[in-house]
């Protein structure tokens, strides 16, 4: 989530190549920032969507935040497979990449498990974990919401030189095929489940530390595949209204369940059910598309890079901010009221962005940052 967007067709550019250097996507670095504020939006107006009543205009707006923005996870996947698998050294120096993304990733998994683990759970909410609980939390990839993604991008990282290996250089229809399979096949595996819980059966699919990476792998290989794909005039605006109509849709059928029983059976509100691959797809393409359009100035240029590298710190630290105004304010706790959980998000997405970027001028922190 932290990579600088350097590969690929430029695209939201700085007009000017600097000492040949070719200029920066800024389109992925908004996709990226864009990605951010909905996962926190997720975790936030997600409270406001699981507490009753399920009705009323409150909570269908916290509905369609909360689903509509459900694309994020497998958008921020795509994000990392555009950049990293048709990097130089992911392809010639796997060695390296490996030393470079484990300094990267190990100490923020280890502290930020610690801190959940020990601050929010054990301090904060005063539970009392056993040795086994403990395990299980960290065999699960539970300790906290957001962690299982810190295993899931370090077994991604482990396949990329394996997977750019089999792509990079091989042309554009070796990447889309290669894509489109592993996506088909991990769509499908999470759509029969679904089936057969419609006649009784129930085949849950547990996930765990070392296998969450696994179905994200065909978002990974998507995003190479589609980070030079812009689409234009007709094609464009038939995509963009696709992809609104899904997002629509999938807001829709989450708050009518039981209304279109094949439709709960085929499509889920999982990051990894059919219509939010889909989704995820569309959002990269026509978003990468749009940025074509718009030039951006310098300064603003500068922003967005800072935004965007402080996203995954965003990503680690707003569930501690969102917490403590959680467990210290009474409209949030009951999360009844849309207008305090709204106020919630304003100032959880601030104050993470603020912590973040403070965090990154630390030496040490940044290393968790």
């Amino acid at each position: 989530m932290s990579d600088a967007p350097r590969a690929g067709k430029p695209a939201m550019t700085t007009p000017a190549v600097i000492q040949g250097r070719a200029p920066r996507n800024y389109g992925l670095d908004i996709l990226r920032i864009v990605s951010i504020c909905g996962v926190v939006a997720i975790h936030v107006f997600g409270r406001r969507v699981g507490a009753e009543p399920k009705a009323g205009r409150g909570w269908w707006a916290a509905v369609a935040i909360d689903i509509g923005f459900i694309w994020v996870v497998p958008v921020f996947v795509m994000i990392s497979g555009a950049l990293l698998l048709g990097s130089r050294q992911v392809v010639q120096a796997p060695a390296a990449f490996y030393r470079k993304r484990a300094a990267r990733l190990v100490p923020a998994l280890i502290f930020w498990n610690a801190v959940y683990l020990v601050g929010v759970r054990i301090w904060m909410r005063h539970e009392h974990l056993t040795t086994g609980r403990v395990l299980q939390l960290l065999y699960d990839s539970s300790v906290f919401t957001q962690l299982y993604f810190l295993w899931l991008i370090l077994g991604l990282y482990a396949i990329a030189p394996l997977l750019a290996s089999f792509m990079v250089g091989k042309g554009d229809r070796r990447a889309m095929a290669t894509a489109g399979l592993l996506l088909a096949v991990t769509v499908l595996a999470f759509v029969v489940p679904g089936i057969l819980g419609h006649f009784g059966v129930s085949r849950p699919i547990p996930m765990n530390i070392f296998t969450y990476w696994l179905p994200y792998v065909g978002y990974f290989a998507a995003g190479y595949a589609l980070r030079h794909v812009r689409l234009k005039g007709m094609a464009l605006a038939g995509a963009a209204l696709a992809m609104a109509a899904l997002i629509v849709f999938t807001v829709w059928h989450f708050g009518h369940g039981g209304v279109l029983p094949v439709a709960d059976m085929l499509v889920s509100t999982s990051y990894l059910g059919a219509g939010v691959a889909m989704t995820a797809l569309g959002v990269f393409a026509v978003g990468l598309s749009l940025s074509e359009f718009i030039s951006v100035p310098r300064r603003v240029g500068t922003l967005l890079v800072a935004l965007s590298n402080a996203s995954f710190g965003v990503f680690l630290v707003h569930l501690v901010i969102f917490e403590a105004i959680r467990l210290h304010v009474p409209a949030v706790l009951g999360a009844k009221s849309f207008t305090a959980i709204a106020m919630a998000y304003l100032v959880t997405l601030a104050a993470s962005f603020a912590v973040s970027w403070l965090a990154s001028k630390v030496p040490l922190l940044r290393r968790v940052f």
